[in-house]
């Protein structure tokens, strides 16, 4: 194995992904007009490898292949080769993806993708191992090969290809639902779904390997609260309790690994990305708002503080990643001996702790422990003895072995956080997340916002590149919305109907519904596609589902609605047959089809009154709040024109709330009256 001391044309690139790849012996190009070009100058094939920074199996075929002379005097002789980071072009991967996916049945990364100049594919893997090994082919005998069929078979290949984009093409002309679709049979079904998944032991749904999924405990969390179904929460605080147990979650430094290789979830893929400890703290917050246990605040606490303390920017912006692998090494930053703990934290202390922690002699992940509590059903917060032996211990580990981090910064992760932050703020009481919430939103607006109004996808070193996609755009206005709900500051609302204008205008589909991954504008590929499925993180059809219906509760205005009911008529088609694959676009149903209420403050002064926003941490989940002040009377008359005909109390008065239900409504009432409402769901729900 062996690296070029002349770099290759990714030198220049940004992405840290790429840049690991600078001094490959692979002549390597990034996604673009050239590589094509020189694909056709040459008639050669194009070999594309997709991956991103801090993928412990993209560190492998490297090192292993890409790496290598022998691989690289085969890949720069027969093809030209291409490199892209799935999270700066997820239009591509996610295109490429569901070709992999189509082919094979299976996908994931590092992609391997071979097609002609046009983007036509031809063939599609997963990692790849340098020799063919265990009935996989290796890269040393794969590339012959279809050099061979490129050169004499070239029509068969060619044939391929055009049955792919067909496939492709044709998927994404699929339309939505006839418009008769009963919202609350998916969620319902959603529902059996996953309880049919359900681990009763481990907590999560299916076998290993286990993926957090934090919009499919969001889901059962508001079931829980909507229909009153025990079963529900128990699926969510088992999953959550076993989560933290188990070594996926850092109990030396805080925040969550990307997911589980077993089912008990003890040894996790190590990296850690922003977007699931995003949702996740979502997720422990959420949950501690309904059970009020202290255990689910900490976890959430331990993990935005984590976020904050090692994801975050002196700007306030968030980091994509922290890397699988140490010096080479898969885990070894987490991985403890008793000697090591003991060295921290001296004898007695390091034998209570390894006792606590699962740290023994013989390991539980090659020969080294991963800190864990699954053995300790009985201890579930720490107390401040243990906190200072955790506090030494993680000195202690970030002297000991560096951790890769990948510092480039995405728009749509950033706004998940954004919203994650800002919604947590509330239900934790902790002004600091507001703060860090409100500074991320000013960054994101110096840094991913264009002069005329456009969202760009990725910051890094001073430069902000390629054109936002649907999740920029869809996840920026969830966020914002979310500080509108956490403030009541006109300034968020109204942003938020400016980007979600941005959003219809450049992804709606207005004949067969649903939004485009990317921008009309953007780029072309072989497909345009539409994502509804919610994976590792929520789809942007999904979160635009959301949006679209919180944007019609807050101002009134007609045309949200209108849009709001075509695109969830369309994602209920995109269900099919799986709802519970579409568990983040059940909250936009469950807003929609179950009991909800809107309700407007009209304040005398400043904003709403203390008592209101403690009532709003107990009470039903389907609220919407605007709020009128002197302040922004005419602001929030811009964005929501009905709030003109509601008057304000005269200064020094007491603040109005006219409260409705699904358009029919209550006289008007003080902060007494509505808390008797509010409480009382019974009466709620029968009001006229």
């Amino acid at each position: 194995m062996d690296n070029n001391d002349t770099p290759n044309s990714l030198i220049d690139e940004k992405s840290p992904y790429l840049l690991q790849h600078a001094y490959n012996p692979v002549k390597w190009y990034p996604w673009g007009v050239e590589a094509f070009e020189r694909a056709r100058q040459f008639d050669r094939p194009v070999f594309v490898s997709i991956g991103y920074s801090t993928c412990h199996w993209c560190h492998v075929m490297a090192h292993e292949s890409f790496e290598d002379v022998e691989v690289a005097k085969l890949l720069n002789e027969y093809f030209i080769c291409v490199k892209v980071d799935r999270e700066e072009r997820p239009d591509v991967d996610s295109v490429y993806m569901s070709v992999c996916q189509a082919v094979t049945g299976s996908g994931g990364w590092p992609l391997t993708i071979i097609m002609d100049a046009d983007q036509r594919p031809f063939f599609a893997g997963t990692y790849i191992p340098k020799r063919s090994k265990f009935g996989v082919v290796g890269l040393m005998e794969l590339l012959p090969a279809i050099w061979e069929r490129w050169t004499h078979n070239r029509d068969g290949l060619t044939s391929i290809g055009d049955q792919i984009c067909a496939y492709l093409n044709q998927e994404r002309t699929k339309t939505g639902g006839n418009g008769n679709e009963d919202p609350i049979m998916f969620v319902k079904s959603a529902y059996r779904q996953l309880n049919s998944m359900f681990d009763e032991k481990n907590g999560g749904f299916g076998v290993a390997p286990k993926f957090p999924t934090p919009h499919q405990l969001l889901f059962l969390i508001k079931y829980y609260q909507l229909e009153n179904d025990s079963r529900a929460l128990e699926m969510a605080v088992k999953t959550l309790e076993q989560m933290y147990r188990g070594g996926i979650f850092d109990h030396i430094g805080g925040g969550f690994s990307r997911y589980s290789t077993d089912a008990r979830w003890l040894v996790p893929h190590f990296e850690k990305m922003l977007y699931d400890n995003a949702l996740l703290g979502l997720a422990y917050s959420e949950t501690y708002a309904v059970t009020n246990d202290g255990f689910y605040r900490d976890v959430a606490c331990r993990t935005f503080d984590y976020v904050l303390r090692e994801l975050t920017d002196s700007e306030g912006g968030f980091y994509c990643a922290q890397d699988a692998d140490s010096e080479g090494s898969e885990g070894k930053y987490y991985l403890f001996t008793p000697g090591e703990v003991k060295e921290a934290l001296g004898n007695d202390d390091g034998k209570s702790f390894c006792s606590l922690y699962g740290i023994t002699n013989r390991g539980n992940f090659e020969g080294k422990s991963i800190p864990n509590l699954l053995d300790r059903q009985d201890y579930r917060v720490g107390n401040g003895d243990m906190d200072a032996l955790i506090k030494a211990l993680y000195d202690y580990r970030l002297n000991r072995t560096s951790l890769h981090k990948d510092d480039k910064e995405l728009a749509s992760w950033n706004a998940l956080m954004i919203a994650s932050l800002a919604r947590s703020s509330v239900t934790l009481d902790r002004e600091s997340y507001l703060d860090a919430s409100k500074s991320a939103q000013t960054m994101f607006e110096k840094r991913f916002v264009t002069d005329a109004g456009r969202l760009r996808l990725r910051w890094r070193d001073g430069e902000a590149a390629y054109d936002g996609h649907l999740d920029d755009y869809a996840f920026y206005a969830w966020a914002l919305l979310e500080l509108y709900r956490a403030t009541y500051d006109v300034k968020y609302l109204a942003r938020a109907v400016s980007i979600s204008k941005g959003m219809v205008s450049e992804f709606y589909d207005a004949n067969d519904g649903g939004f485009y991954l990317y921008a009309k504008g953007a780029e072309q590929l072989i497909s345009r596609p539409k994502e509804t499925y919610d994976g590792a993180m929520p789809s942007g059809n999904s979160v635009a589902a959301l949006v679209l219906n919180r944007l019609w509760r807050l101002t009134g205005d007609s045309a949200w609605l209108d849009i709001s009911q075509a695109h969830m008529n369309y994602i209920y088609g995109a269900m099919g047959d799986y709802p519970a694959g579409n568990t983040f676009a059940l909250l936009a149903a469950m807003e929609v089809s179950y009991p909800s209420w809107d309700l407007l403050c009209a304040c005398a002064e400043g904003n709403v009154d203390d008592d209101l926003r403690d009532l709003l941490k107990t009470v039903t989940p389907n609220i919407n709040i605007t709020v009128k002040n002197p302040l922004n009377e005419r602001e929030i008359a811009a964005v929501a024109p009905y709030t003109a005909n509601y008057p304000l109390p005269e200064k020094g008065g007491r603040n109005t709330y006219y409260l409705c239900r699904d358009g029919a409504c209550k006289p008007p009432c003080g902060i007494e009256a509505l808390a008797d409402i509010l409480k009382d769901r019974k009466r709620a729900e029968t009001m006229a």
